[in-house]
């Protein structure tokens, strides 16, 4: 009778997560892909639905090549029996087993990082489908977290308007359906997803006003030491940076939106430079005329599944150690859930995360000197990625520009003029207690989208606090019977 092999949970099909899949199933693991997509890839390589009939889906993407090699491998692994790929699993819980029947157990934080795996093993619970009516129990020895990020959008009038979009949502518009978000378009806020954003919708066929960022040119000379560390990145930049050229699209630097301007929808926005402290410098407001309006600034790890694990958070940042191993025995993240970093960071974590699982679960001592090419790549990135995290900020004083009117909160309807009662009149000296009077952030999404806005205006911490359940579950879900975990491929 042969023995079995030890299973690994990977949450999430992006690049980590695939990339994990494909280094864990070569070393003798079977691997359990859970995604919530239709598709493998994840955001960044967001595959058009098969009955579009794309003729050319490589055009919309860069580093073409590499998703090439990802899904070949991976459909090898899923031929060969070692993946099993589950789509349209949307994970809401993860809980570990005690050794007692299979029974569940809290998790505790303190624990050393990088400790080995505790049996006897993790039950992944996952929402099935759109409807997301009925859930499932994935069995696993160990659990890999690549659960990716989310958009941090900050409010300003008028930005609640038909037509203003996140910068992510109108690349998941053109990538996922083929579909501009709008003939006239401004992109703005700040960070390295505007780039691909601006240039996407340009080569779609959009007018593309202006693209508006924030950050000062002189920040990126100020770092230029961990800058030159990645000569492949700036050489992307220096791609995108022809291509606006190419569309000869107006390039605001050291710009901020003041307000966005409709009646039903959009159909203008008012941008200003800002000054030495951060404000819009008098007499340079400009508003320019469009129907679309992508914003953003910046990306957040998405870490509700490992901070209700109980995985330590630096920062907004999944904690991990050399392996890419939590501080939870068992559990590892890998990609932007450990820190925002570009899908080549992820991939070189997801790889030596995948491997580290791998060797733990065999019960193997990983040998780090045979990682070396990603390890180096890996180092590399992060200290790229911090030097531009430094640069791409947004303007210091933007919830000054946020008018009592104005809704922060979108599924409460809560407004910033109630938000500063709170924290003025009622006294509210942390995120929780305006929470708890204003109603901001117990709506659908549970904060995850309003909190760095609310957070601004109210002058607190934006402190991650622990969600459970990750995501809205049924009633009838948490109401029904524990559903019997199996592990794939159980008889």
């Amino acid at each position: 009778m042969s023995e079995r092999r030890p299973v690994l949970a990977v949450i999430g099909a992006g690049p980590a997560g695939l990339a994990a899949t494909l280094a864990a199933a070569a070393r003798g693991v079977r691997v359990t892909l859970i995604d919530s997509g239709a598709q493998p890839g994840g955001q960044f390589y967001r595959q058009p639905a098969p009955g579009l009939g794309a003729r050319r889906p490589q055009a919309l993407h860069h580093q073409w090549r590499t998703w090439e090699r990802l899904r070949t491998g991976l459909d090898t692994h899923l031929a060969d029996g070692r993946v099993t790929y589950l789509s349209d699993h949307h994970v809401w819980w993860v809980e570990r087993e005690s050794a007692a029947a299979g029974a569940s157990e809290p998790v505790r934080r303190g624990e050393p990082v990088g400790g080995d795996p505790a049996p006897p093993g993790w039950t992944v619970h996952a929402l099935l489908g759109p409807e997301q009516r009925e859930s499932v129990a994935i069995r696993a020895d160990g659990v890999l977290l690549a659960t990716g990020a989310y958009e941090k959008v900050l409010p300003f009038p008028g930005w609640t308007l038909p037509g203003v979009v996140t910068a992510g949502g109108a690349q998941a518009l053109l990538k996922g359906g083929l579909t501009l978000p709008g003939r006239t378009a401004v992109v703005a806020g700040t960070g390295p997803l505007l780039l691909p954003v601006t240039t996407g919708l340009a080569a779609a066929g959009a007018r593309v006003v202006a693209l508006v960022e924030s950050a000062d040119p002189r920040d990126f000379v100020r770092r230029a030491r961990p800058l030159a560390g990645a000569p492949d990145k700036l050489a992307e930049g220096a791609g995108y940076a022809a291509r606006l050229l190419r569309h000869r699209i107006s390039v605001k630097v050291r710009h901020t939106v003041l307000e966005a301007h409709g009646a039903e929808r959009l159909e203008s926005v008012t941008v200003a430079a800002l000054g030495p402290d951060g404000r819009p410098r008098p007499g340079t407001a400009l508003r320019l005329p469009c129907d679309t309006l992508a914003v953003g600034h910046g990306l957040l790890p998405h870490t509700d599944l490992a901070d209700g694990l109980g995985c330590r958070l630096d920062g907004p940042a999944v904690r991990v150690d050399d392996e890419q191993r939590t501080d939870v025995p068992g559990v590892w993240a890998a990609g932007e859930s450990t820190g925002i970093g570009g899908a080549a960071l992820s991939l070189a974590e997801g790889h030596l995360a995948g491997r580290s699982a791998a060797a733990r679960l065999r019960g193997t001592v990983p040998d780090p000197a045979r990682w070396t090419p990603a390890a180096r790549t890996r180092a590399r990135l992060r200290a790229f990625f911090e030097g531009l995290a430094g640069a791409y900020v947004p303007p210091a004083h933007w919830a000054e520009l946020v008018t009592d009117e104005t809704v922060v909160c979108r599924c409460e309807e809560v407004t910033a003029g109630a938000v500063r009662e709170a924290v003025g009149s009622l006294g509210a000296g942390d995120l929780r207690t305006v929470k708890l009077l204003t109603r901001a952030g117990m709506g659908w999404c549970q904060g995850r989208m309003c909190e760095p806005g609310v957070a601004g205006v109210a002058g607190c911490a934006a402190t991650p606090a622990r969600r459970l359940p990750a995501r809205p579950v049924p009633l009838g879900v948490l109401a029904a019977p524990t559903d019997d975990p199996r592990r794939p491929g159980d008889g």
